[in-house]
């Protein structure tokens, strides 16, 4: 049993500069990691599961447009949508993926469902579709993903022939949760739309147990968020337990040493969020900034984005 329940979120990394950010569009911003914070953290301080927290906090994240996943979800070089997520709990190392969904409004929730219903880890693109007509998971048209915003950065990115990282310059737009509850339990959940104008059927590290996501009752929960490929390359979640376990570090040791050294030699660019077993939260990152928050039964409450 666990008296320190806590739970982090994040809605993406990358190039976030203030004078380009309106008051308004930074309540905006604000009000909707609270409400994704507060809803996970309700269902935490109501004794329910980690693995119930985190799939509330990041379907409301996909609900809200300004993130890049389900209805905020970018352009692909086609002009359609490609979503990815997976969800991990760390009780018995169980994990669900999806890879390349188009019309799944919640693809967290159908990550979940291939978790428990599937018998597999990972499922992509149209049979990851028909998997979810039979779990009843709710579809959208392409009128739901479409936003205007996300629609001119298509349109740019068209002009100059370039895959993006969400919004104008660099922008990693992911979302995620991490959290541990009453008994112990901890879990991590992490969606996307990947990146704009993207090409092939490209997947980058969120869908990846071990990479962009990862959860072990004996270490931590991790939900990545930055430049898919260098995060691949380094399985960065699976990496930060495996320094916690191995070599006994702090959590605030693994993250560190992973986020400031270890990603930036090669270039990686972005951040995450831990929670330990003990309830402990970390929310490193080594770009401009990093959309997050995070809740405990200690009575911390933050949203941040800057430094």
């Amino acid at each position: 049993m666990s008296s320190n329940l806590s739970i982090a979120i994040h809605g993406g990394a990358g190039t976030i500069l203030r004078n380009t950010m309106t008051p308004e569009l930074q309540q905006q911003y604000e009000a909707g990691l609270q409400q994704a914070l507060d809803a996970g953290y309700g269902i935490l301080a109501a004794g329910g599961s980690s693995l119930d927290a985190v799939e509330a906090a990041v379907v409301l994240l996909e609900d809200f447009p300004l993130f890049n996943a389900g209805k905020g979800a970018v352009f692909n070089n086609v002009g359609g949508h490609e979503m990815d997520a997976s969800i991990m709990y760390g009780k018995g190392l169980e994990a669900g993926a999806v890879c390349g969904v188009s019309h799944i409004k919640n693809p967290v929730k159908l990550a979940r469902a291939i978790m428990e219903h599937s018998g597999h880890v990972i499922l992509c693109g149209a049979g990851a579709e028909q998997f979810a007509k039979l779990q009843n998971i709710a579809f959208e048209d392409d009128a739901y993903f479409y936003t205007e915003q996300r629609y001119q950065q298509w349109q740019q990115a068209l002009l100059e022939d370039k895959v993006q990282l969400d919004h104008s310059d660099k922008k990693f737009g992911t979302v995620g949760a991490v959290a541990l509850d009453v008994q112990g339990n901890l879990a991590a959940a992490t969606s996307t739309g990947g990146m704009t104008n993207k090409k092939f059927g490209r997947v980058g590290d969120s869908p990846v147990p071990g990479a962009g996501t990862y959860a072990n009752n004996n270490t931590c929960a991790i939900s990545c968020t930055g430049h898919g490929e260098l995060f691949l390359r380094c399985v960065v979640a699976y990496d930060i337990s495996c320094l916690v376990e191995y070599r006994g570090l702090s959590l605030k040791e693994a993250c560190d040493t992973v986020v400031y050294d270890k990603l930036v030699k090669i270039g990686g660019e972005g951040g995450l969020i831990a929670i330990d077993r003990y309830g402990n939260i970390e929310m490193p990152f080594n770009s401009e900034g990093m959309y997050r928050a995070c809740r405990n039964s200690d009575g911390r409450n933050e949203v941040l984005i800057y430094r």
